[in-house]
């Protein structure tokens, strides 16, 4: 069974990947923030302080089936926190402050993304995977914009040749994408061995 820090590693990346957040974002986010099918984006933290999201605007993004999943482990390890808490905690109970989350990034993570073969990898890359998820699942510019919290100019300049390279007889949801590598890259078996 995975630590309790470890659970909270691997719902962090998860978050990010499979949300598109950005890390001050995720860092924000409270229990009550994740719903059924959606997260409401309202909040950023920097420097361990709560503030406005970058562009002051509030937003939802899907609650992909394995995000989910992952997040209720995560709640379930934390003891079933109130909707009031912050996901993820720093040492003196706020939000990480930027010491706690350079150590988080540059450790953990850049540990887990060079065993991945991504070696210089950043924790906000991982935003760009789920745009790009979205782009293959063939959601339109206006679409991947709004969760990503972009403009659609901004989103086609960031992301249009992600849309250039999509072939659209070959689009596959996100979600669909998500479970399909998790079972191809780490496959697991409850099931004793006869």
């Amino acid at each position: 069974m995975l630590s309790q820090g470890r659970v909270r590693d691997a719902t962090l990346v998860s978050l990010l990947a499979y949300a598109g957040l950005r890390p001050g974002e995720a860092l924000a986010l409270t229990w009550g923030d994740v719903r059924q099918r959606t997260i409401s984006v309202e909040r950023s933290a920097s420097m361990g302080v709560i503030k406005d999201t970058k562009t002051r605007r509030s937003r939802t993004v899907p609650l992909l089936g394995p995000l989910a999943q992952d997040l209720a482990a995560w709640r379930l390890a934390s003891g079933r926190p109130d909707d009031r808490k912050l996901l993820f905690i720093g040492k003196d109970g706020g939000p990480l402050t930027e010491g706690q989350w350079n150590r988080w990034q540059e450790g953990i993570f850049r540990q887990s993304a060079r065993a991945a073969g991504a070696e210089g990898a950043r924790a906000y890359d991982l935003r760009h995977s789920f745009v790009s998820l979205l782009i293959n699942e063939g959601i339109s510019i206006l679409e991947v914009a709004r969760q990503a919290g972009h403009t659609p100019t901004m989103a086609l300049e960031v992301y249009g040749h992600v849309f250039d390279e999509l072939d659209p007889s070959e689009r596959v949801s996100a979600e669909a994408q998500i479970r399909s590598a998790r079972d191809e890259l780490v496959p697991v078996s409850y099931l004793a061995a006869d």
